[in-house]
């Protein structure tokens, strides 16, 4: 896949204040040397904030964790999570048009976005709410053909189905995620044939997750910072910006390097002591007997 920057970017990207802070508390989850480890989340944000991921906030991202440009620059070129273009206002859709997908219908998914949105991926739609691209597999290949809009999945489509969807998105709402055919989760279609017992549940965790955080084809824009799970408010924490260094220890007393193996276990012998292999002995005969005599 051909993953370029837009021909068009900003001047400048910055944060918001509340989406400064809660790039600062993700930074400070690791320890002083490693916060290149944040540079996922903090693109991600970045998109959130902005719709999409331009060149000023990849390199934006790089300076606050203290990474040469064209290493954040790869990160951003990999992922297709990252949109490197603008989207649309209301929701981007990706259709998975891998395998299992395309098997079950995926082709007709991409005809409505073609007829709804624009005749070519990674357009915008005349009225500017939406956007769509042909992605590989995202995993959900006992509910094909799936899309993801947003965050979430919307499986076991069709394309009346999808065109249902796109048309309450517009209108302001925000359907359910998940199977979209009446299955709980990826049970059999003619139904679960194991766990039959009652529950308690109308959507599985994954749905349920996504419908209470509410945090779906909205955007962040730091006027509100929603939790990343609704059991336990993280967003304030500041994490462990000081470990503990100690040695490593393979046991009781054993020394160890910087890598934590211990020397002894491995002795390297220096180049210039190191013997030459001996002349190779003579082959015997194939059927005699090989034993010294």
């Amino acid at each position: 896949m051909l993953r370029r920057l837009h021909h068009e970017q900003p001047e400048s990207f910055a944060f918001t204040p509340a989406n400064m802070d809660w790039a600062e508390a993700q930074i400070s989850k690791y320890p002083e040397g490693r916060q290149a480890s944040a540079i996922i989340p903090l693109l991600w944000r970045a998109q959130e904030q902005e719709g999409w991921l331009s060149r000023p906030a990849i390199e934006y991202v790089a300076d606050m964790l203290g990474m040469a440009h064209i290493r954040a620059l790869e990160v951003a070129t990999f992922y297709f999570m990252f949109q490197l273009q603008p989207v649309g206002s209301v929701a981007h859709v990706q259709i998975c048009g891998t395998t299992s997908c395309m098997i079950c219908g995926a082709g007709e998914l991409m005809e409505v976005c073609k007829a709804k949105i624009a005749a070519k991926p990674h357009e915008v739609s005349a009225d500017g709410k939406f956007s769509w691209e042909e992605v590989e597999c995202l995993g959900a290949c006992s509910n094909a053909p799936m899309a993801q809009i947003g965050k979430d999945y919307y499986e076991d489509l069709t394309g009346e189905k999808l065109a249902e969807i796109l048309d309450a998105m517009a209108a302001g709402n925000v359907p359910a995620p998940g199977p979209q055919n009446g299955r709980f989760g990826s049970e059999p279609l003619g139904g679960p044939v194991v766990l039959t017992g009652d529950k308690d549940e109308t959507l599985n965790a994954s749905v349920a997750l996504a419908t209470e955080i509410g945090d779906t084809i909205k955007r962040i824009d730091g006027t509100e910072v929603p939790l990343r799970a609704p059991w336990r408010d993280r967003s304030n924490e500041k994490g462990d910006a000081s470990p503990n260094t100690h040695t490593p220890k393979l046991s009781e007393g054993a020394p160890a390097d910087e890598t934590g193996i211990d020397k002894r276990q491995a002795p390297v012998t220096p180049a210039a002591d190191v013997k030459s292999d001996p002349e190779p002995a003579e082959p015997k005969p194939l059927g005699k007997e090989n034993n010294d005599d």
